[in-house]
């Protein structure tokens, strides 16, 4: 009785396009350094900008389904997920902008 050997062989290298493609990308996807990232410091840690202008656009999408309920216009607005979602990108881009100036 043979037994099946369950190592597949050496694996194979990547060619040569292929490591250039993927050095080519790590100086390009390279993130920001602390100096130049908008951030600000919170309990001594270094807070990103853009999560907080996130946790803002979710609250302003909030505000606008709960005015969008309460002035009716919920019953006919089509796409409701779609408008408050745009509505919280929009105030997200906005507070960057106003706040941060970038």
């Amino acid at each position: 009785m043979r037994v099946k050997s369950f190592v597949r062989g050496r694996p194979k290298l990547p060619s040569v396009s292929g490591t250039l493609i993927i050095a080519s990308l790590q100086l390009v996807l390279t993130s920001c350094s602390s100096g130049s990232a908008p951030s600000f410091t919170l309990f001594g840690a270094f807070f990103p900008a853009w999560l907080l202008c996130g946790i803002i656009g979710i609250v302003g999408a909030a505000v606008a389904r709960i005015a969008f309920v309460s002035t009716g216009l919920s019953n006919t607005l089509p796409y409701q997920l779609f408008v408050c979602a745009a509505a919280g990108v929009i105030v997200a881009v906005l507070t960057s902008f106003i706040w941060f100036g970038r």
